[in-house]
């Protein structure tokens, strides 16, 4: 792994432990054993750091709308979860929340990107359920950008508010999600064979 990899790496854990305003190109460096210059070097401003890391979180959104592009909504959602999964175990938060927390302080150029980091999340779950709703996938009330916003949020307050219960909690909150999208739209298939 690069030095700029490495730094993007400490970034991202920083942030989603501490924050983006709790932390500084000191304490990336004294971690990884390096000057300050040298990231500067590869980061002028902590600006600079933040937009490079948003840019490889999007590169790894699009990885995997890539890998399940063919697959169907049911998959693609579990997909999604996954990316909850793996935060979860890690026990950390989110990027796109954490983020969220310092929204109002940090530079336009990082809000911005933000913004649009969590339009294409927010777009594509939309379309996920778009497509789940039209193939009769998925049964849900309302419309797709609003149940999109809802399953969203849910796995964002989950990884946080299951630190502070049950273990099994987390599990429990992303089954049931699939659950009610899966089980609703059998019984719809159920009645319409009535």
């Amino acid at each position: 792994m690069s030095t700029r990899e490495q730094i993007i790496q400490l970034t991202d854990g920083l942030i989603r432990d501490q924050g983006y305003n709790a932390f500084s190109f000191y304490d990336i460096a004294s971690k990884l054993k390096i000057k300050n210059a040298s990231i500067h070097y590869y980061f002028p401003t902590k600006t600079d750091l933040g937009l490079a890391l948003l840019e490889t979180h999007t590169t790894k959104l699009h990885n995997l709308q890539q890998s399940v592009k063919e697959k169907s909504p049911l998959l693609k959602v579990k997909a999604f979860l996954s990316i909850y999964d793996t935060i979860h175990e890690e026990g950390r938060v989110c990027i796109v929340g954490s983020l969220a927390t310092d929204f109002n302080t940090i530079e336009p150029a990082m809000a911005k990107s933000l913004k649009k980091f969590a339009g294409e999340i927010l777009g594509w779950v939309t379309e996920i359920l778009k497509e789940g709703q039209e193939s009769k996938a998925f049964n849900f009330t309302g419309a797709p950008r609003t149940k999109a916003l809802m399953l969203i949020t849910n796995m964002l307050a989950a990884v946080q508010l299951t630190r502070l219960t049950q273990e099994k909690d987390f599990g429990t909150i992303k089954d049931k999600v699939i659950e009610e999208l899966s089980v609703k739209a059998k019984s719809s298939k159920q009645k319409a064979k009535s």
